[in-house]
């Protein structure tokens, strides 16, 4: 007896066109992955920018910061000495208006020091209950950071 086994085309070639589609879908898979990898990247980056830019803008504003200290402990360093030279005794009110340090004295005080520091920088103003004395607050601040 003679069996004869009839092989179809059709199945070999679905067989092919089945490994092709998987083959395909493995390849698009993989470029999907790809471009997924690359939005999480660039996202990446634009964080760390912003994070790098949020870094800068806070030295800053600590800079500005620390200049502001440093100027204000320099006026406040130079009315002492203001103080020093007046007698502290002597004063009775102190104010910083506009661009100006205003001192109040008594009217008995001895302004010979303060003339010799600050000369005609210094307005003074004297009555017969007070002697009113204004310094100019940018004179104060470049004659301390020319001194440096």
């Amino acid at each position: 007896m003679i069996v004869a086994v009839k092989r179809n085309k059709k199945s070999y070639l679905l067989k092919i066109l089945l490994l092709l589609l998987v083959i395909g879908a493995s390849a698009a898979y993989y470029v999907h992955l790809e471009k997924k990898h690359q939005e999480e990247l660039k996202k990446e980056q634009e964080v760390k920018q912003a994070l790098k830019l949020e870094d800068e803008r806070k030295e800053k504003r600590e800079k500005k910061e620390r200049e502001k200290k440093e100027l204000e402990s320099m006026l406040l360093a130079e009315i002492e000495k203001t103080v020093e030279l007046i007698g502290q005794e002597n004063i009775r009110n102190i104010k910083i208006i506009e661009e100006k340090v205003i001192i109040v004295c008594e009217p008995s005080t001895n302004l010979d020091a303060l003339i010799i520091r600050y000369g005609a920088m210094a307005f003074i103003k004297k009555t017969l209950n007070e002697i009113v004395i204004a310094v100019d607050l940018n004179f104060l601040l470049k004659s301390r950071l020319n001194a440096k």
